[in-house]
């Protein structure tokens, strides 16, 4: 029996980025992850005190233990009292891999970005990079593998366009060969194999993706019989489909300290933490400068107190997203139907909320095709545009759509569609958290940053600084202080305020203009960033100071208070000169 009809697969998919199609909504840098949860019962069902697992994981710190529910299976839960910003887990990915536009721009050893000195390329494969040579021997030991199985691939590629696997194939690779030199009876191993996986509820629409990514990966690793496979574990077509079932439900999206998703990675033990939309914790890489530890470092950090015997919980997806389309995600992509207190409980939703229609200063839940009949909850005020407003939405979510499909395609006509949109969601009185405003807002402020890039002017900054401020005052309303996402959206609002504009603007009121111009914008300025870093860090840990970014945040800190002096010595200045030229004029006037 040979594998040729595996090599006919449809090679022109193979080039798509794993990271891009993980994240349902392009630019969401909430942390995809796994799911140990299986069909939820009735709570009221659930043991009062879920079991202690006897096997607990390796390492695992002192303060941690493994235990099992009724509902939610294998859970990670606080033996100890964990207040806001604790590093609850520090460790390296067992596997992880840059996604293909990254790979020359970041390190594949320790995923970090090229600064001064250009990245040192592999000679074999040409398609790596490395820092220094202590990366790349580090990596070596699997490297080694893979360089070749790249060239083969290059070799074997019908065009150039997929002459790189995607970042699943390369990492599923890198985890096989993992299994392979560490032994089929080593605890990486075991580890790996008893990753959740759903072969057995996988819905039809993936059947067609698992197909493809199966033949891919082994072409890529060079197998061309079933016998070849069985170093790698692998004895029947069950297990390669366990296999990445494992992988595509246990999957972290690999970020940069400023969570920009770079690559992917697998975490065993990390996997063990379920889902809430409403977490109590995050994942992170924040590259904290005191790290003795071989970067990439992936950090478990609470973002709330954690009481003892309380589970520890992560958000897989975007929760900005409204209810419908964070359990229609997660039930797509994880197989469960989450049921946390944000889904399941009877709770006003920013994220599906619009203004009063009387500007009582209460908002109203946003009507939908099946309940068109809202009122304001703090005035009881009917809505009576509901088919304005439902239009609106419909029109939005399109616009939105198309805006993020064109955002790297077609920047300038995405910019456009973002812009008109805009201002229609908020006059259907769409509140600043509301969704699709949020999302589009999100949008539009990076298509204005990407092209300050281009065309710097400070009208397109000043724009640029309003969509930034309107974005963190709809998240302040949806994610809790310190979220990372939060965080990093304040610190960039705060970094594009402290920019030196060249020349005041020409408006006609100054004192009513937003933003602000001279010291009242350096003032606000400093303001924003000194709350962003003390966000930062509670969401990249406190030992970490918040990681690289927090570091960063401090140095312009610095600079801004060292700019806000200079202006207020000047003023200093300007009132003595003036205070002494009257003088001056008093005693000529008598003499």
């Amino acid at each position: 029996m040979s594998f040729a009809s595996l090599r006919a697969a449809r090679q022109s998919k193979e080039s798509k980025s794993f990271v891009d199609g993980a994240r349902p909504i392009r630019g969401s840098t909430v942390l995809t992850n796994s799911q140990n949860e299986t069909a939820q019962p009735d709570p009221d069902k659930e043991p009062m005190t879920p079991e202690v697992v006897a096997d607990q994981p390796s390492g695992l710190p002192a303060w941690l233990d493994v235990r099992r529910s009724t509902a939610r299976g294998k859970g990670l839960y606080a033996k100890e009292t964990l207040t806001p910003g604790s590093i609850v887990l520090s460790l390296r990915p067992r596997v992880s891999v840059l996604s293909t536009p990254n790979l020359e721009f970041y390190c594949s050893y320790c995923a970090g970005p090229a600064l001064d000195t250009s990245l040192r390329r592999c000679t074999g494969c040409r398609i790596v990079r490395y820092c220094d040579s202590s990366c790349q021997n580090s990596d070596w030991y699997i490297h080694k593998s893979e360089c070749q199985a790249l060239q083969r691939w290059a070799s074997s590629a019908p065009s150039a366009d997929v002459g790189v696997p995607s970042d699943a194939v390369r990492c599923l690779g890198r985890t096989l060969w993992t299994m392979q030199k560490k032994g089929l009876d080593s605890y990486v191993t075991k580890e790996l194999s008893l990753l959740q996986s759903h072969r057995g509820s996988l819905p039809p629409s993936s059947h067609g993706s698992h197909t493809l990514l199966a033949h891919s990966i082994v072409r890529y690793i060079g197998a061309t019989s079933p016998s070849e496979l069985a170093p790698y574990g692998l004895v029947s077509a069950g297990d390669l489909v366990d296999l990445i079932s494992r992988f595509t439900t246990n999957t972290f999206t690999l970020t940069s300290c400023s969570l920009t998703p770079i690559g992917i990675c697998t975490s065993p033990p990390l996997a063990l933490v379920n889902h809430s939309c409403d977490p109590n914790s995050v994942v992170v890489f924040p590259r904290p400068s005191k790290s003795t530890a071989p970067e990439p470092v992936m950090q478990l950090v609470s973002l709330r107190p954690i009481n003892v015997d309380e589970e520890i919980l992560i958000a897989y997806i975007d929760t900005t997203l409204p209810r419908e389309l964070r359990r229609a995600t997660l039930e797509e992509s994880y197989n469960f139907v989450c049921k946390c207190t944000l889904c399941d409980g009877d709770i006003s939703d920013p994220r599906v909320s619009m203004r009063c229609p009387k500007a009582c200063g209460g908002t109203c839940p946003l009507p939908t095709e099946e309940e068109n009949l809202t009122r304001c909850v703090k005035c009881r005020a009917v809505v009576s545009s509901v088919d304005s407003v439902l239009d609106a939405v419909r029109v939005g979510q399109e616009a939105l759509s198309k805006a993020t499909a064109l955002q790297f395609r077609d920047p300038v006509k995405a910019s456009q569609l973002t812009t008109n949109m805009i201002p229609i969601l908020s006059s259907a009185g769409l509140t600043p958290s509301c969704h699709p405003l949020l999302a589009m807002t999100r949008l539009h402020k990076e298509l204005l940053i990407t092209s300050l890039g281009t065309s710097f002017s400070q009208d397109i900054l000043d724009d640029t600084i309003r969509a930034a401020v309107k974005y963190n005052i709809g998240l302040s309303n949806v994610l809790t202080y310190g979220h990372p996402v939060r965080s990093v959206a304040l610190a960039e609002a705060g970094k594009l305020l402290a920019v030196d504009e060249p020349s005041p603007p020409n408006a006609v009121n100054v004192a009513e203009a937003f933003p602000p111009h001279g010291p009242p914008r350096l003032r606000l300025a400093h303001e924003m960033l000194v709350q962003a870093r003390s966000e930062l860090a509670i969401g990249f840990g406190r030992a970490n100071e918040g990681g690289q970014l927090g570091l960063e945040l401090r140095e312009i800190i610095v600079r801004t208070e060292k700019e806000l002096g200079v202006w207020d010595s000047g003023v200093r200045n300007v009132v003595e000169d003036a205070k002494s030229a009257k003088a001056t004029q008093r005693r000529l006037g008598t003499t």
